[in-house]
């Protein structure tokens, strides 16, 4: 599985539409974990909302992209931020004894969890052994 890793900035037709300006991409923090049964992917996706999140397979590349909203107080204005950005995007290349059509996706406070099983046909299992 290979992952892109550094900051980009995307024309307008390399993205959604709804990002239509020029603008900074940011990958977030993917942790990745294989067990028997598939793999795991966690990333940091803080502002990101289930409706602002898009999530695609196609062939063997995982897309996660994501709007972050921060909501400032009425009255208040930021000084300073150390991100300038609030678009997330990150792919991935899947490998084909994964499962892409049976993926289960959460979000939970700016955490996303994927979850893709191995093909059944790939996962161990254990034999039983029957005595004559």
């Amino acid at each position: 599985m290979a992952a892109t890793q550094d900051v980009t900035t995307r024309q307008s037709a390399d993205v959604p539409s709804q990002w239509s300006e020029r603008q900074a991409v940011l990958n977030p923090p993917v942790d990745i974990c294989e067990d028997a049964e598939g793999i795991t992917l966690v990333a940091d996706m803080p502002g990101v909302s289930r409706d602002r999140l898009n999530i695609e397979v196609d062939k063997n590349t995982l897309l996660i992209e994501g709007d972050a909203h921060f909501d400032m107080p009425e009255g208040i204005q930021a000084l300073y931020a150390d991100i300038h950005s609030t678009r997330y995007r990150r792919s991935f290349a899947l490998s084909p004894e994964l499962e892409s059509n049976n993926i289960d996706a959460t979000l939970k406070d700016g955490v996303l969890t994927l979850r893709i099983p191995k093909r059944a046909e790939l996962r161990p299992r254990k034999i039983e052994v029957r005595v004559n």
